[in-house]
């Protein structure tokens, strides 16, 4: 009978383990996707990747060019908590 019970307990634990494991993804998947490193890389990847197709097709100016689209990365990365914010409060909740 004692065995039994510690089996059931033992069961009941490996369930509760995977969703602590599974938290610790989500939180570090939630961790990546707000981190400054991740906006730099994607920031300084969409520059170079510009300079080189602009390089390609001859325009004028691409190191100067190619700000652009970084630019307006790095911008809609610094406006969108405060639009997530304000959808989360106006559009989500009311689903809820």
């Amino acid at each position: 009978m004692n065995g039994a019970k510690m089996a059931s307990a033992s069961a009941a634990k490996d369930p509760i383990r995977e969703i602590k494991k599974r938290n610790a993804r989500v939180e570090a998947d939630k961790a990546w996707e707000t981190s400054k490193t991740r906006r730099g890389i994607i920031a300084v990847s969409t520059y170079l990747i510009v300079v080189f197709f602009l390089i390609l097709i001859n325009a004028p100016n691409p190191w100067m060019n190619a700000l652009v689209p970084a630019g307006a990365y790095v911008l809609s990365t610094l406006t969108l908590p405060f639009v997530k914010e304000w959808w989360v409060s106006n559009s989500y909740k009311k689903k809820a």
